[in-house]
């Protein structure tokens, strides 16, 4: 089990080097057939309780939904989810016998999560991509060191998390969602991503002040990412949303944090102007 964990960690970070640098549409697809991947585990989860979501309505309007993104169409990445929305709601109404109004609304909770989240990787990607940043590694476009900072930000999250909370953890943090995290866990997160990002800032030449805050604030997000998805597995009684990642389980499980800190990075750029 820890040998497969080990190789596909290796691949998958080969691969996101590739992908992420490379960007244009290689990334994009990627991002496109992640989403759709996402959305199929999330069906599946709600599946083996017995509830019949909107499937192939879900797949629709999350690709849909990352095409407008892909293109930079706000406007019409809105109107996706928007005619999503009432389109799936009518079904309830019309066939109220066979698809039931929780079942829209939780088709609906599955689509806005999946789509607008991974919709922010190709945003963010995409960010100031006529910026170039000069870095100790060469230069790199400014998305491109945005979606890093979302990237190592998130792994430094958990992997600090995992090592103080094997240490020092005593604390519990959630223990009703899940019984393994701790307080002193999330403490040694949040200094460990910090630093993190304090290290890439100096590699990006961004404001350190910056780096130290969005560090804190990513371990923060990205702990309730993973908490949401945890949330969700325990409702629907699942152990894994997936087996495609050998060794670590699905995409909804091995992406469940990076949903919640590129939105909030992306945004923390626009609003702050880091670069």
């Amino acid at each position: 089990m820890l040998v497969k964990r080990i190789i596909t960690g290796l691949i998958g970070m080969i691969t996101a080097v590739y992908v992420i640098n490379f960007g244009d549409w290689v990334f994009s697809a990627a991002i496109v057939i992640l989403a759709l991947t996402a959305w199929h585990e999330y069906y599946r989860a709600f599946s083996y309780m017995g509830m019949k979501l909107t499937y192939f309505g879900g797949m629709a309007a999350v690709f849909f939904t990352l095409a407008c993104a892909w293109q930079g169409n706000s406007d019409e990445l809105l109107a996706v989810i928007m005619f999503a929305t009432l389109l799936i709601l009518s079904k309830a109404v019309l066939y109220h016998d066979k698809f039931t109004i929780q079942e829209a609304c939780i088709s609906i909770a599955g689509i806005c999560y999946v789509a607008l989240s991974f919709s922010h990787l190709i945003l963010l990607r995409f960010t100031g991509s006529e910026v170039f940043v000069h870095s100790t590694l060469g230069n790199v476009s400014l998305g491109c060191s945005f979606i890093w900072l979302a990237f190592i930000g998130t792994w430094a999250s958990d992997t600090f998390a995992f090592f103080a909370g094997s240490l020092f953890g005593k604390t519990k943090l959630c223990p009703q969602i899940s019984p393994g995290k701790t307080v002193e866990g999330f403490i040694g997160g949040v200094l460990g991503t910090s630093l993190s990002l304090m290290g890439l800032g100096m590699l990006f030449n961004f404001s350190l002040i910056h780096m130290a805050i969005l560090g804190v604030l990513i371990a923060l997000v990205a702990t309730v990412g993973d908490l949401v998805e945890s949330s969700f597995k325990r409702f629907t009684g699942i152990k894994d949303s997936g087996q495609i990642l050998p060794g670590h389980g699905g995409v909804l499980d091995r992406f469940d944090s990076i949903m919640f800190t590129v939105p909030f990075v992306y945004y923390y750029v626009q609003i702050f102007k880091i670069f």
